[in-house]
């Protein structure tokens, strides 16, 4: 049996009281722990308060882990119970929407226990969620990358009186050389990055086109990169180094989506539209403020998680309960 169990937004006291009885009836404890993270971290200290409460020992499981070592865990889950952890609801993240269609072809029984998310923990500053359109991501811009698919969504929201929900980025910088790679060799492909789904779709080029703009250096650069592989594989044996993660904050974010907008002649947005910054949402020093988007970028947020919402046509009662959360400056 494996168990895939969300945790919550705060901290280890907001796992519901079935999830507690799935987490004490396990043989083995897993916690995913790159896709979020709780409000006091993963830290020694952090992990025993899980481990306390749950009376169990848990095993941290990296980004490698889950996405390429899975088996591991599935495996153990078809001769006893396994606990799989989730910061928010367990299917806040493809990863693992992945490891559950993986699980059921293999024959393992998957017990979900729902919990709070984002996507549903925003409601607390008073806009409507079946005012919602789009959700869409905010990638970390880069001196040769700057992706700018989220504007249509948030144009075609707010085109419809909508409300956006703009989730910003967590990345690693290895996930920069990657994108790069892809749009050099105008591949198709569709990657993953801490916290969201970047996709690149760029027309396939034919032989001929590839040959007449370069087929000689398209072949030395794969050259390069079997290079490296041989080297890893060799030399370090496979194992992988990252970057620290960034986080994206809502400043950050303000100022990618007022670059974005200066090329498109009809705006969906601009510096005075109504916004709604979130910090650290569901745990005890939330932060919650409602203004323009030029207010927004002078407040100082803290620590993260940081995520931002455009709003769209407002009722009355969504605009008397956003009056508490106003900028005043």
């Amino acid at each position: 049996m494996l168990y895939i169990i969300g945790l919550g937004l705060g901290d280890e006291r907001d796992i519901t009281m079935r999830g507690l009885e799935a987490v004490k009836s396990c043989e083995k404890v897993y916690m995913e722990a790159y896709t979020s993270l709780l409000s006091f971290g993963l830290d020694s200290h952090g992990l025993s308060n899980l481990e306390k409460l749950y009376g169990k020992s848990i095993t941290l499981a990296d980004r490698e882990m889950v996405e390429e070592k899975a088996h591991h865990i599935l495996e153990e889950a078809r001769h006893s119970h396994v606990a799989f952890l989730v910061v928010g609801d367990p299917f806040g993240a493809t990863t693992h929407t992945d490891l559950v269609v993986r699980a059921k072809k293999m024959g393992i029984h998957v017990q979900i226990v729902h919990n709070a998310s984002v996507l549903n923990a925003i409601g607390i500053c008073g806009l409507q969620l079946y005012r919602y359109g789009q959700t869409v991501s905010i990638p970390f811009f880069t001196d040769s990358w700057r992706p700018d698919s989220f504007y249509e969504k948030i144009h075609s929201n707010r085109t419809m009186g909508l409300h956006t929900l703009c989730l910003l980025g967590l990345t690693h910088l290895l996930s920069y050389f990657l994108c790069y790679f892809f749009v050099l060799t105008n591949s198709t492909s569709i990657f993953k990055f801490d916290g969201f789904t970047a996709d690149i779709r760029v027309k396939e080029p034919t032989l001929e086109s590839l040959a007449r703009f370069g087929l000689v250096w398209f072949g030395l650069l794969n050259f390069f990169l079997l290079v490296l592989f041989i080297v890893d594989a060799f030399f370090f044996r496979g194992r992988k180094t990252y970057e620290p993660p960034r986080y994206m904050t809502i400043n950050t974010a303000i100022e990618q989506l007022l670059e974005v907008v200066q090329e498109h002649q009809q705006p969906a947005y601009t510096e005075d539209t109504q916004c709604v910054g979130f910090a650290r949402l569901g745990s005890d020093n939330q932060t919650i403020v409602a203004g323009t988007m030029r207010q927004l970028q002078m407040v100082d947020f803290g620590a993260p998680l940081h995520c931002l919402v455009i709003t769209g046509n407002t009722h009355p009662l969504e605009e008397e309960m956003l009056e508490f959360y106003r900028c005043r400056t």
